[in-house]
């Protein structure tokens, strides 16, 4: 298990470039631990491992049974932390999730029990089959790493992550996620169909066992919470942050949207960058970098207009088209 240098005793965290190989390292044998499972989709494993270093919160769409649940299983396992797995059904309620209090006839008093997001990593499955009102007992987590129950706050363990998958909203029994929530997820990403060859791999791995009991964890919580603070660190100049900025600023006046990005998306999306930037070796974000992350980390918190309905255009097509717009520094 490889372990990232924690800062030394001078002020401020060290140096990225010092501790750049031993993060690489580590990010290295997430990649290869997930990859065990999930052939054929580098991007979707390198987004995952994104929000991952970003601090944030990952979201997986797409149909049934293209390896939603195998990915964020995959990547709970390679981490030596606490995970808890919630299936999100339509007769979930909001306690089964943040906990309840309940009354102890032998002490006259009431005991918080918690719920199952109390773990540094929550795997939320199929997510949007939920009512809206159970998804929303996240909300408090997803944001302020904490549960509040009848009156009383809860912290939750550090590091804190919530991987969330879902079906599109055309599937059968699904409710579609509050845009409060959607924002709240650092970025959202999708598997799609594998490759004639990946899938003829797939057949061969999952033949005789199943893939995921082959992983083991291959770093910890506390590494992790480093890692973390290495992407903090990642320089972002005054130009960067503000074309990031010019970027999301621009989906609120873009005509083909009813809804564009709030403030904290401009967060994230210099979060990711930092983290993509810190994968590729970099101490320092890159309008690339943020070029890259643009779609999987605005598509899914904007609301497009009946024009680009009707014109076709999906949301990952009209942030491109203000990418195309916004001047590069």
């Amino acid at each position: 298990m490889t372990t990232v240098q924690g800062p030394g005793p001078a002020p401020g965290a060290m140096r990225v470039e010092d501790q750049a190989d031993e993060a690489r390292a580590v990010i290295a044998d997430v990649v290869g631990s997930v990859e065990q499972v999930i052939s054929g989709k580098p991007e979707a494993i390198r987004l995952a491992l994104v929000a991952l270093l970003a601090g944030g919160h990952l979201l997986i769409e797409d149909v049934p049974g293209v390896g939603k649940t195998m990915l964020a299983k995959a990547l709970a396992r390679s981490i030596d932390c606490s995970m808890h797995r919630i299936q999100f059904t339509p007769d979930l309620l909001p306690g089964d999730v943040t906990g309840v209090s309940v009354f102890d006839q032998r002490s006259s008093t009431f005991e918080f029990r918690p719920g199952a997001v109390f773990a540094n990593i929550v795997l939320g499955d199929e997510i949007n089959r939920a009512s809206p009102k159970t998804q929303s007992a996240l909300l408090e987590a997803m944001e302020e790493q904490q549960v509040t129950v009848d009156g009383r706050t809860h912290p939750l363990p550090q590091p804190f992550m919530v991987i969330a998958t879902q079906n599109p909203v055309e599937m059968e029994g699904t409710y579609p996620l509050p845009e409060a929530q959607r924002d709240r997820f650092l970025l959202q990403i999708s598997l799609g169909y594998p490759d004639r060859g990946a899938e003829v791999a797939m057949l061969d791995t999952h033949e005789n066992h199943d893939p995921l009991a082959a992983i083991v964890p291959v770093t910890d919580a506390a590494t992790l919470r480093q890692l973390r603070d290495v992407t903090r660190g990642i320089h972002a100049s005054g130009a960067v942050k503000q074309y990031v900025v010019d970027v999301v600023s621009a989906t609120r006046r873009e005509p083909l949207l009813r809804l564009g990005a709030s403030p904290r998306a401009s967060v994230h999306l210099l979060q990711a960058a930092k983290a993509l930037a810190l994968m590729k070796g970099r101490d320092h974000v890159l309008p690339d970098d943020v070029q890259a992350l643009a779609a999987p980390v605005l598509a899914h918190r904007i609301l497009l207009s009946t024009e680009a309905h009707l014109d076709r255009r999906s949301a990952a097509d009209v942030v491109a088209g203000v990418l195309a717009r916004v001047p590069v520094p």
